[in-house]
């Protein structure tokens, strides 16, 4: 038995010595919250499978296969790429993002000039050969300056920064608006919870928010008047779009049983998502199955949560809502043990810029708010998109690490401490016995062989 026991044992330790060196190369590569990389692998993986599977009309005008799901591999692991670069990269380097909102703001200003017109929108500018959506960019670059400014709050600055915040908020959100509202009012949303939660004073965003609703209920009255003329060229030309998604959302006709069931113009996009959340059922089609990828337009980007209910059932719907919310909750948790206010705040500002986008996407393919033309972080089909995605996992992932260093040596300080004075006290038990320490240690020597001596010849007598 003791032989048997005895070769197994170099086994087994070299078995735990291996296990031990893939687990080390392993936290080397991905460090940071093993939540959050669980999360991004399981999006990164359903992302291949849906767009994949999603593109097909693009397969078809490109006569191309692997065309597509080439081009989304190459940027998903070029967002890996970030991710590892981003989550090694010391928070306070963040603050700099100041200077790239600047940049930002410039080229969303040229971008109507110069841009790119892509599905009637200008949102895209091309640098050098590469296409870039300067809104994305702005997007990361306002919630970390947001960030930088709110932990920066003293008491004494207070209205100053917040002056700063509401200023640096109201021009970038301003300037997307005009041809990417959704995302403005998505991107004002998070900052304004973003302030709200850094505990800016209540009466000021109390103020904020009356001005806001202001504003909204005069934009509105605009779209009411305005001439069609106004819409057809220059900077007004998506408001009539806005009008016309509003007034579909909003306006309940009275129609016939076969009104309801026609497909127009004006609803196909409403009326082939409904066809493919109905067709998923429980269970769904199984990938590659989908019929309405073929008809929905932006089945791999703006609707693509229909194609993932129709190929993997409303079970498969709910697994993807949950992992957004895992996403949500897990970062407040790794936000409430940073001790920092900028780590605290970029993990939050990150956390709920990715939720709420996942939230809108979803909303508006089972038709609960109308058509906005936000994607599904990180499993639509993008470029910009994919990769600054990618960029907010790396925030939260480095916030993560070295937002929680400093607590982490305090922990290990005091656990030094509690050793240290565990150890002085058993060398004071020890002085009770008579073993206190002559300073000898020859002295000290001769001292415990004599002991041992009696001890033995007191037991030998016995």
């Amino acid at each position: 038995m003791d032989m048997n026991s005895s070769m197994e044992i170099p086994e087994l330790s070299s078995a735990n010595e291996a296990r031990e060196k893939e687990d080390t190369i392993f936290g080397k590569i991905f460090k940071g919250d093993k939540v959050i990389w669980t999360v991004f692998i399981i999006l990164c993986a359903i992302s291949l499978i849906e767009v994949f599977s999603a593109t097909s009309t693009i397969v078809y005008r490109q006569q191309n296969p692997w065309g597509p799901i080439l081009r989304h591999a190459t940027f998903l692991i070029g967002g890996v790429g970030v991710i590892l670069f981003i989550h090694n990269v010391p928070y306070r380097y963040f603050s700099s993002l100041i200077f790239v909102l600047l940049a930002s703001i410039v080229l969303l200003i040229l971008t109507p000039f110069i841009g790119t017109t892509v599905n009637d929108a200008e949102r895209w500018i091309s640098i050098f050969g590469f296409t870039i959506q300067p809104s994305e960019i702005a997007k990361i670059s306002l919630i970390g300056t947001i960030a930088f400014l709110l932990s920066k709050q003293n008491g004494d600055n207070d209205v100053v920064l917040f002056k700063w915040m509401i200023g640096l908020t109201a021009v970038v959100c301003g300037i997307i608006a005009f041809d990417n509202l959704s995302t403005a009012v998505l991107l004002f949303v998070v900052c304004y919870l973003l302030m709200f939660i850094g505990k800016v004073k209540l009466i000021r965003l109390i103020k904020v928010g009356l001005a806001v609703i202001g504003l909204v209920a005069i934009f509105a009255f605009f779209l009411k008047i305005i001439p069609e003329d106004w819409t057809q060229k220059g900077i007004l030309n998506r408001t009539a779009t806005w009008k016309n998604r509003i007034e579909n959302f909003t306006t309940h006709k009275e129609e016939t049983e076969e009104s309801y069931f026609t497909i127009t113009d004006e609803n196909y996009q409403v009326a082939h998502a409904k066809i493919a959340v109905s067709n998923g059922g429980l269970l769904g089609k199984f990938p590659g199955n989908s019929t309405e990828r073929d008809f929905l337009p932006q089945a791999y980007s703006d609707f693509i949560y229909a194609i993932i209910i129709e190929e993997l059932g409303f079970l498969g719907g709910v697994v993807v809502l949950l992992l957004y919310v895992i996403i949500l909750i897990r970062s407040g948790m790794i936000a409430k043990k940073v001790d920092k206010l900028f780590p605290k705040y970029l993990i939050l500002g990150s956390a709920l810029i990715l939720s709420f986008q996942a939230f809108i996407n979803m909303a508006v393919a089972v038709n609960l708010i109308p058509v906005t033309g936000q994607p599904l972080p990180l499993i639509s089909r993008g470029g910009t998109s994919t990769l600054i995605t990618c960029a907010y996992f790396g925030i939260i992932l480095s916030a993560d690490r070295f937002g929680s260093a400093k607590k982490k040596e305090e922990d290990l300080v005091s656990d030094e401490d509690e050793e240290e004075k565990e150890n002085n006290e058993n060398i004071n038990d020890g002085a009770d016995f008579g073993m206190q320490d002559s300073g000898d240690p020859l002295e000290m020597k001769g001292k415990v062989e004599f002991e041992i001596f009696v001890c033995n010849d007191e037991e030998w007598e016995t």
